[in-house]
């Protein structure tokens, strides 16, 4: 049986580096939800919520977006704390 989470449970690695970044921006969850739609990605707080608590699995497709609002390459995403 595969197990697709991190070692501390988690459905995701980039949910804590977008949590960090965001709170760098000085900007809510809602706001990084807004400027992710506005850039065509259709998500929402909530989304944005379950991504940071990494509660949710997100799509190659939902990180380039994210990479790009946050101005920070893939890479950043996705490392390792």
């Amino acid at each position: 049986m595969f197990i697709n989470k991190t070692i501390d449970g988690r459905n995701n690695l980039c949910g804590k580096n977008i949590s960090r970044l965001r709170k760098e921006m000085k900007i809510s969850q809602r706001e990084l939800a807004d400027r992710l739609q506005l850039s065509g990605l259709d998500v929402d707080k909530n989304a944005v919520q379950r991504i940071e608590s990494g509660q949710r699995f997100v799509t190659d497709i939902e990180l380039v977006f994210f990479s790009t609002v946050l101005k920070v390459t893939l890479n950043q995403l996705i490392q390792a704390e």
